[in-house]
C-alpha cells in the first residue's frame, strides 16, 4: 500500500479514512491535505489537523442546510463525523482528557444530522444487556438494483448485524459496510459493546469475554420487527470483530451465518509475537510491577514508533485499566480454539489478507479449525484488496461476503 505518512501507523490510519470515500465518508483531497501536513509521531499534529477539517467542513455542512440543500448537507454531515473521529483517533493515551468525549459528541451531532437526511433514515435504539445497554443504528433495506432485478423476499427481509472492533465505530460501519448492504435491498444494524466507543465513554466499561451478552439483545430486537425475516440474520465482526463475532456465536445460535473479517483466534498471541522479545518475556514472567514500569518507562520516550505505543494506549483505554499487564492479561481472555468454535453451529466466512500483519496465520488456523463449515477467501494484494480488512477495496470485500452470504440466504427453508 502506498505509505500516507512516514510514521507506519499514520499512515495505515490515513489509509482507513481515505477508504472511507468510496461510501461518501469522506472525500480524497480532504484526507490527502491532512496527510501532506501532519507530522509523523505527533498525535497533536494529527489532532489538530483533523479537527481542523472537521470544523470547516461542518461549517459547510450547515452553511448548505440553511439553504436547504440537503444532499451537500448531508455529505458534508457525514465527512465532518468521520474526521472528528480522526482528530480523537490518538488522544487515548491520556484518558482523563476531555477531548475524548467532546470530539465524540461532535461527531455523533454530525452524523445524526447526516443520517437523518437520507430518503430512508436509520433507528436508533439502546438495547438493554444484562449489565449494560447496547447502542445500534438499524438501517432498512434501499435496494438498488436495476429495473426489473429486485429480489423477492416480501415485507420479512434478511439482515445483517455488523460489529467492529478494537478502535473502531459503528458510524463507520455505515460507510464500510452497511451502505453496500442496504443496497442489496438487505436491512443493516450496526451495534457497539463493552470496549468499545460509545459504551466506553458513557457507560465507563472495558471489553468482556462475554460478547455474546452484546449481541443477544441485537438478534432479539431485529427478530422482534416485521421487516426482518427472523430466519435470515447474519452476523459480520471487522478486525478484533473478527474473532468478538464467532465468539458471540458460540452463544447466540439463532444465526443463518457469520462473517469473521479478517479471522483471529487470539490477539494477545499476536501482540506478544511482535513485541520485542525481551517485553514479550517479561510479560510471561508475570512480574506485573516489572511490565508496567517499562511499559511507562517506553511511552514516555518521544521517538518510540506510534506503532508500538499506540495499540497499548488505545488498549488500556478500551479495556478500562491503567495497568499495561493488566490490559495484556485481559487480552488473553478472548480467545477461540477448535473446541469452543465447535459450538458454532451455523456457516463461516472467513476473510484473510494477503498482507494483512494484525494476527498473521491466525485466518488460516481458524478456517482449517471449521473445516467444512467454514468458506475461506484470501483477498490479494495485486488487486489492492490484501490489507487488514480489505481497507480501500470495499466493494471487493462486499462482493465476497455478500455474495457468499447471499447463497447461504438462498439455502434457508421457507
Amino acid at each position: 500500500m502506498f505509505q500516507l505518512s512516514n510514521d507506519t501507523e499514520f499512515s495505515f490510519i490515513l489509509s482507513e479514512y481515505l477508504s472511507l470515500a468510496n461510501e461518501g465518508g469522506s472525500a480524497t483531497g480532504e484526507v490527502l491535505r491532512a496527510a501532506a501536513v501532519i507530522e509523523p509521531n505527533n498525535p497533536e499534529s494529527w489532532y489538530h489537523e483533523f479537527k481542523f477539517l472537521a470544523d470547516k467542513i461542518r461549517e459547510q455542512a450547515v452553511a448548505a442546510e440553511k439553504k436547504k440543500d440537503w444532499v451537500s448537507a448531508r455529505s458534508a454531515y457525514f465527512r465532518s463525523s468521520s474526521y472528528y473521529r480522526g482528530a480523537d483517533f490518538f488522544l487515548h493515551g491520556n484518558q482523563s482528557d476531555p477531548r475524548i468525549n467532546t470530539l465524540w459528541q461532535k461527531q455523533n451531532a454530525s452524523f445524526t444530522k447526516a443520517v437523518n437526511l437520507l430518503p430512508k433514515p436509520p433507528t436508533f435504539v439502546e438495547l438493554r444487556a444484562t449489565k449494560f445497554t447496547v447502542p445500534a443504528y438499524f438501517y432498512p433495506g434501499d435496494s438498488q438494483f436495476p429495473a426489473g432485478k429486485r429480489l423477492g423476499y416480501g415485507k420479512k427481509i434478511p439482515t445483517v448485524i455488523v460489529g467492529t472492533g478494537y478502535d473502531g465505530s459503528q458510524e463507520a460501519l455505515y460507510h464500510s459496510n452497511c451502505r453496500e448492504i442496504i443496497q442489496r435491498g438487505w436491512n443493516c444494524i450496526t451495534y457497539e459493546g463493552p470496549g468499545q466507543a460509545t459504551v466506553r465513554r458513557q457507560q465507563n466499561l472495558g471489553f468482556m469475554p462475554e460478547w455474546w451478552e452484546a449481541v443477544i439483545p441485537v438478534v432479539d430486537y431485529v427478530r422482534s420487527r416485521n421487516d426482518v425475516d427472523p430466519d435470515r440474520v447474519a452476523l459480520i465482526g471487522m478486525s478484533f470483530g473478527g474473532l468478538l463475532a464467532p465468539l458471540a456465536a458460540t452463544h447466540e445460535h439463532r444465526l443463518a451465518a457469520v462473517l469473521a473479517i479478517d479471522g483471529m483466534l487470539n490477539l494477545q498471541r499476536s501482540i506478544l509475537e511482535q513485541f520485542p522479545l525481551a517485553l514479550t518475556k517479561l510479560f510471561l514472567s508475570g512480574n506485573s510491577t516489572a511490565f508496567d514500569d517499562e511499559i511507562y518507562s517506553l511511552l514516555k520516550n518521544p521517538k518510540l514508533p506510534t506503532a508500538l505505543s499506540w495499540p497499548i494506549n488505545q488498549g488500556m483505554w478500551a479495556w478500562n485499566t491503567k495497568s499495561p499487564f493488566k490490559w495484556l492479561t485481559m487480552v488473553g481472555e478472548f480467545n477461540l480454539d477448535k473446541q469452543t468454535l465447535s459450538k458454532i453451529n451455523c456457516p463461516v466466512f472467513v476473510a484473510s489478507g494477503q498482507d494483512d500483519t494484525t494476527a498473521p496465520e491466525q485466518p488460516e488456523e481458524m478456517a482449517r479449525a471449521f473445516g467444512k463449515q467454514a468458506h475461506y477467501f484470501l483477498f490479494k494484494t495485486e488487486l489492492g484488496s490484501g490489507v487488514h480488512c480489505a481497507i480501500g477495496a470495499e466493494n471487493q470485500l462486499a462482493q465476497e461476503t455478500l455474495g457468499w452470504l447471499e447463497g447461504v440466504f438462498d439455502k434457508v427453508s421457507k
